[in-house]
């Protein structure tokens, strides 16, 4: 029996004893019609009423539920209800949690709807929408709040709000959330001033702006305060530290904040999450904010901020996340022994990407400290674009350590070199490692294969050489491949095409910010602040970069999860490409240009439904383009230029009729309308190939005398030209096209294929 049916039932059953005693009704996570709501009503004594997830559409209904004068718990979130809320909504007079997030309500800016509801504690109403009100409302609402949360919840007209008047009138906040709601005007710091107890303040992505002016009450219980991504300005307040000497975790980031951060940040018994990042702070960071044992999240990035902070970081002693990234920080250590340093155990996750880190000029040599290899939980590493040079360090899966640990390494823009040591060997956990843009040389080591959860693998603009190895073809997580600007040589490995290139969510590190969770009732929340429900796991967004499209983009969050490529361009790979990369059916991005193919394009391409970007160009490719290709509808990019193809372009239909001249050029063999060249003006081996009926012996023996005497009268011409052939590929090309032609319509006589055979094999 449904839901549905299971309440009709009951509510039937119990209309002849309207004085039913049932109290409770849960039916989360079910599949309701919203007419049910109509009959609900005969539950009389109904104190909670939990229909969270139920499938309800539509406007609410004008009677039934409104009866449920007992009512203290009403649950309607994350449904697809719409419209106003209904007059009769103020009947519900003992209502204490009221949940109504998640769907499409009119909310008016007054809240009128609640004025009446004296009771009411908390009230959950994100992401629905605010309306204007066409008279203005100035009844001072009845209920006093505990919490609030009206995040997500702005106009159909995107304006710039003023805040609603109804929270002047509270004096009892503990929780409150109006988070990404474009209001306007100054930091409401009346809400701290005229609630004491107030515990959590989210005001994040919205539209405030100016300094911030704290008022002078002291504030013992605030513990969360966040006023991130807003258009604040100027200094932030030292009075911070002394008005509330409680907080625990505090964002400033993304506004315009300036000056230097105040020393007083370090004196905090409690903080424990401070993220100042995206401003516009200078000068040196306090050196007590890094050493200091109580921060275990510091984020510090793209700021003007210098300053040395590489001995700060060694002494850091309960940091687990450290972001530094996007600054002027520099990393001399002149006269220090580096030996007595080590790094914090704690440290999970540490991004010193983007900086001035020069290591020449003391112990390190300008090579990695060996002593990232005491991170034992270290998850996140990002070193680029510095100074680094020297070799990886090999102790980075020593079996002594926990550094194996690592998944997303990043050291992409230094002047590492060496080879590929044997330091990522057997790190089942790795996800990404990106090398590109460094010194390194040697070939890929066939330890490669034991990377069993590698997924990115970047190694761009190095000097690696040798072949492919197979290996890589056992590591069925890859989904993104990138060895171009290399020197690989030899065959591509015909079993890159078992690769599944998976959809992974392993790809992505989240940014998870101090956002609203989920709905708590009052005791909820009280309990879980305690335990930093509110606090973010990770300040980490995974981007990979990847060349497509003709672009360079950057990939991130749900895209990045299904992106999927091979680039293996720029390298010196010969031989035939493997029709088994036909088999890459969820392969965006397929990059093989600037290596020395021969061979066919591969018919089997036409099984590649999901290619977006398809890049043969500047090989030595022959043939003609396969029809097929055509049915790849999703194709956005082509390019098989510089080529020796021959023949007719594909008809340009679908996807085949947006790419122009530049996809073709440099194939003197190839017409097509869109090269502005006829095919029927040009021979092929199709139109040449037989010698017409009416023609005997006589006219085949004149057809081979006119070949002979033209490749003999040539044959001056073509040692005269040899320098210039040989250097010159296009003419090359052209001429032995020609040449081609010739001999396939000698092929009747032995003299003539000799001749031929002389002639390729000396220019050839």
């Amino acid at each position: 029996m449904s839901n549905n049916e299971y309440l009709k039932d009951f509510v039937i059953q119990k209309e002849s004893n309207v004085s039913s005693n049932l109290e409770e009704i849960y039916l989360d996570d079910s599949h309701l019609n919203t007419n049910i709501l109509q009959s609900i009503g005969v539950f009389v004594s109904l104190k909670t009423l939990s229909l969270r997830e139920t499938g309800l559409i539509g406007p609410l209904p004008n009677q039934g539920w409104c009866d449920l004068r007992n009512l203290e718990v009403l649950d309607v979130s994350e449904n697809a209800l719409e419209g106003m809320l209904p007059h009769c909504f103020n009947n519900l007079t003992s209502l204490r949690e009221l949940d109504i997030s998640g769907n499409h309500f009119q909310i008016p800016l007054s809240f009128a709807p609640f004025a009446n509801l004296s009771n009411l504690k908390v009230l959950s109403s994100d992401e629905n929408k605010m309306v204007m009100e066409l008279s203005f409302y100035t009844s001072v609402p009845k209920f006093q709040l505990k919490l609030i949360s009206l995040s997500k919840c702005i106009t159909s007209q995107q304006l710039n709000l003023e805040l609603p008047t109804f929270l002047y009138y509270q004096y009892d906040l503990r929780y409150v959330d109006l988070s990404q709601n474009n209001f306007s005007g100054i930091v409401p710091t009346w809400l701290l001033e005229n609630n004491t107890k107030l515990e959590v303040l989210f005001l994040r992505g919205n539209s405030f702006r100016g300094p911030v002016s704290l008022p002078p009450t002291l504030n013992i219980n605030l513990s969360s305060l966040d006023i991130s991504q807003n258009i604040l300005q100027g200094q932030i307040p030292t009075n911070m530290c002394s008005l509330f000497p409680h907080l625990r975790r505090l964002f400033l980031s993304k506004n315009a904040f300036e000056g230097n951060i105040p020393c007083c940040l370090s004196d905090m018994k409690h903080l424990s999450i401070l993220d100042l990042s995206n401003n516009q702070l200078s000068g040196r960071v306090p050196e007590e904010l890094i050493t200091k044992s109580s921060l275990t999240i510091l984020r510090l990035s793209n700021n003007n901020l210098s300053g040395n902070v590489i001995p700060m970081i060694f002494n850091a002693k309960g940091l687990s996340s450290l972001y530094l990234d996007g600054n002027n920080f520099s990393g001399e250590m002149t006269n220090v022994d580096v030996s007595t340093f080590e790094f914090p155990p704690s440290l999970r996750e540490i991004n010193l990407g983007n900086n001035k880190l020069a290591l020449s000029q003391n112990d390190f040599k300008g090579s990695i400290p060996m002593e990232f290899c005491n991170l034992n939980d270290l998850e996140y590493l990002d070193l680029s674009e510095n100074n680094l040079f020297g070799s990886i360090p090999s102790c980075f899966s020593s079996p002594s350590i926990k550094c194996c640990s690592n998944r997303y390494v990043h050291l992409h823009e230094n002047r590492l070199s060496g080879h590929l040591p044997i330091a990522f060997y057997n790190s089942s956990s790795l996800v990404t490692l990106d090398l590109r843009g460094n010194n390194l040389t040697g070939s890929i080591p066939k330890w490669i294969g034991t990377l069993s959860s590698l997924n990115v693998l970047l190694l761009k603009d190095n000097n690696f050489h040798g072949r492919i190895p197979v290996q890589l073809c056992k590591l069925y997580s890859l989904s993104i491949i990138d060895l171009s600007q290399n020197m690989f040589s030899g065959l591509i490995p015909s079993c890159l095409g078992s690769l599944t290139l998976p959809m992974e969510g392993n790809k992505i590190l989240d940014s998870v910010g101090s956002g609203s969770g989920p709905s708590l009732t009052e005791d909820e929340l009280m309990g879980k602040l305690d335990v930093n429900y509110f606090n973010p796991n990770s300040y980490v967004e995974e981007v990979i970069e990847f060349t497509t499209k003709s672009g360079f983009y950057s990939y991130r969050g749900n895209i990045l999860a299904y992106m999927s490529g091979i680039d293996l361009s720029c390298n010196n790979l010969t031989g035939h490409i493997p029709p088994e990369l036909g088999n890459l059916s969820e392969i965006y991005s397929l990059n093989l240009s600037h290596n020395k193919l021969t061979g066919v394009i591969p018919s089997s391409f036409s099984k590649l439904q999901q290619i977006e970007s398809l890049d043969l160009s500047y090989n030595n490719l022959s043939g003609e383009i396969p029809n097929q290709l055509v049915e790849l509808n999703s194709l956005e990019v082509f390019s098989v230029a510089y080529n020796n193809l021959l023949g007719s372009i594909p008809e340009p239909k679908a996807q085949f009729g947006t790419f122009i001249e530049n996809s073709y050029e440099g194939n003197p063999s190839l017409c097509g309308d869109i090269l502005h060249k006829s095919c029927s003006k040009i021979d092929s081996p199709s139109t040449i190939s037989t010698v017409p009926k009416d023609k005997g012996e006589d006219g085949l023996l004149d057809t081979y005398d006119f070949c002979v005497s033209f490749l003999v009268s040539y044959v001056v011409v073509l040692l005269t030209f040899f320098v210039v052939l040989y250097i010159n590929p296009y003419w090359r090309r052209a001429w032995f096209s020609l040449i081609g032609k010739c001999i396939t319509t000698c092929r009747y006589s032995n003299v003539g294929n000799f001749l031929a055979y002389r002639i390729f094999r000396q220019y050839v």
